[in-house]
Parts: structure tokens; C-alpha cells; sequence
């Protein structure tokens, strides 16, 4: 057995001036501290040229852009981020001209119908679990379903059917809904429905024909809004960790197999934990070598209200 080698040498190392080296970060990069009275947009402009914050500054001057090119400024939102209390900033941001259509799972229907009509939703699951009492709500499960129903029976999609019923029922709290918001203004609103996964499945008013009929028309609307998307429209998809990464590749797909060129185009994640689909079904896959992507990690209640401002002052 031969003896271990001896240690290098350090003399004969070679070395260059830091002066002339590439650097992936530079002081001319970094974060600058506020005066007071600062605005969102001075702020914004203060963030570090860096990972998220030069994420967040690109994705704000790219959804401006596209309200300038008056192309389509799709959310795609998960039902969390309605339950924490984000309605109010949406609505105004729709009314804006920030939001030009929606992306609702079913779950966000449940929660947007519950806070137009009661001014208050999320129950606590493991209390009712036991008792079989958890999502048996009279009114969510027998409205929607009535809603679903009529707005089949108008051939309407699911988001209109429901954002049609909130309109003409005028609860106290319509103002928060998004769905009803999305009526008012003329906006496409759609849903996107796993059968079994919503509360409203579980109740004798579910007609399982109109539900798939109206989900289905919403997927064709949704797929169209996405057709339109290139030449500077805008896809953020929000909390939504499967269902919704998973319609917007099947959207792309559709609407580049009938013809339509989807480039120069961004997309963009937000959620409190980057997962697999999101980023792989919207921020990579369908912008490789034609658009812009970005992927930016924090609660929504902060980070959507920080967006917002900035695209409201900008």
C-alpha cells in the first residue's frame, strides 16, 4: 500500500485583481432605505436588483405594459387567496383595468359566494368532520347549485352563472365578490372544477350535468383569453399549487394545436411555497424561448397588496 500524498502547496497558486473579476452582484444592485412619506412606486424602485425584487419590478412593468396594449391580464387565484382577505384589492384592480379575467378553482366560488352573502366563510373543518356536519351549509350548498343550473340552462359558463346569481340576489356584502365584480364589468370569470372536491358536490341540489357543462364552457372561455395572450398579455397564477397550473398548459396547448401564436408573453407564480406545477406549468414550459417568467415566494397577503399598489401608482 503506498503512503497518503503529501499536502499541496499553496506557493505556486494562481491569483488575478478583484478589480477585473465578473461579479453576480454588484453595489450598484442593492436595496436603498426609504425617506419618510415615500411612495409605493419609490419604494418599489428601492427593492434590490436582485432575485425577487428585480422579479417583482419586471413583473409590474410588464403587467403595465400590457394594460397599455390593452392585452389580457389573467388571474389564475387558489381559494386562499380569497379567504385572506385579498377581495377588496382584486375588485379594485379589476375595476382598474389590472384584471381583465379570471381563474377560480372550486373552492374559490365556495368562499366567494359565503363572504357576498354572509361576510364570512372558511369553517373549521376538523369541528364538523365528525359529526358529518362540515360543508352542509344550506345556503352555499342549495344557492350554488341553483345558480350552476340556471346559468346552464342560459348557456353560461359556471363563473357567470354564479357571478349572475350574486348580481340579481344583492346580498349585503356583494361588494366583495369577485364573481359578481366580474359580472358588473363585463370580465371573463371562470371556474375549474375536480368533481368531489367542493362542498357543494356533497349536497342533493348538485345537478352533475350542468356542473360538468358549465366547467367545460369556462375551460373554452378560459383557453380563449389565453389565445390572446401574446404580444404582451400577462398569465399570474396565485395560490394555486395543482388545479390551475394544470388547466393553463392544457389552455396553451389548445390554443397553439387551432393556430394562435402565444409569444412574447409573461407569466408569473406567487405563493408561500414554490411547488413543481406552478413553476413548471406556467412560469417555464410554456414561455421557454418565448416569453417571461417569473416565480415570487411570500404570503399573499402581503405580497398581492405590495403588487397591487405598485401597479396602481405605476
Amino acid at each position: 500500500m503506498s503512503a497518503p500524498p503529501d499536502p499541496l502547496d499553496l506557493a505556486g497558486v494562481r491569483t488575478y485583481p478583484l478589480a477585473g473579476r465578473k461579479s453576480q452582484v454588484t453595489r450598484a444592485d442593492f436595496g436603498r432605505p426609504l425617506p419618510r412619506g415615500a411612495r409605493v412606486t419609490e419604494l418599489l424602485d428601492a427593492l434590490p436588483r436582485i432575485l425577487g425584487g428585480q422579479a417583482l419590478r419586471g413583473l409590474a412593468a410588464d403587467v403595465l405594459r400590457g394594460r397599455s396594449l390593452a392585452k389580457p391580464i389573467l388571474w389564475g387565484l387558489g381559494a386562499h387567496v380569497i379567504k385572506v382577505g385579498l377581495s377588496p384589492v382584486l375588485v379594485d384592480l379589476m375595476e382598474k383595468g389590472l384584471v381583465t379575467g379570471l381563474a377560480l378553482n372550486g373552492a374559490g366560488v365556495v368562499h366567494d359566494f359565503e363572504l357576498a352573502v354572509a361576510g364570512h366563510t372558511s369553517e373549521d373543518v376538523s369541528a364538523g368532520l365528525g359529526s358529518g356536519e362540515f360543508g352542509m351549509a344550506r345556503e352555499t350548498g342549495e344557492e350554488i347549485n341553483r345558480a350552476i343550473v340556471e346559468g346552464d340552462r342560459d348557456g353560461l359558463g359556471l363563473g357567470a352563472a354564479v357571478g349572475r346569481y350574486l348580481e340579481a340576489r344583492k346580498p349585503p356584502h356583494l361588494d366583495v365578490s369577485l364573481l359578481a365584480a366580474a359580472h358588473r364589468l363585463g370580465l371573463t370569470a371562470t371556474v375549474h372544477v375536480a368533481v368531489g372536491t367542493d362542498i357543494v358536490h356533497m349536497h342533493p341540489a348538485c345537478d352533475p350535468a350542468a356542473l360538468g357543462r358549465a366547467t367545460h364552457l369556462d375551460f373554452r372561455l378560459f383557453a380563449a383569453e389565453v389565445a390572446r395572450l401574446g404580444g404582451g398579455g400577462v398569465y399570474l397564477n396565485v395560490g394555486s399549487a395543482v388545479m390551475l397550473p394544470e388547466v393553463f398548459l392544457k389552455a396553451v396547448t389548445l390554443a397553439r394545436n387551432l393556430g394562435h401564436t402565444i409569444t412574447d408573453f409573461t407569466t408569473a407564480n406567487l405563493d408561500f411555497i414554490q411547488s413543481y406545477r406552478p413553476n413548471t406549468n406556467v412560469v417555464e414550459r410554456p414561455t421557454s424561448g418565448v416569453g417571461r417568467g417569473y416565480s415570487l415566494t411570500g404570503h399573499h397577503e402581503i405580497l398581492v397588496p405590495l403588487l397591487a399598489a405598485a401597479l396602481v401608482e405605476g
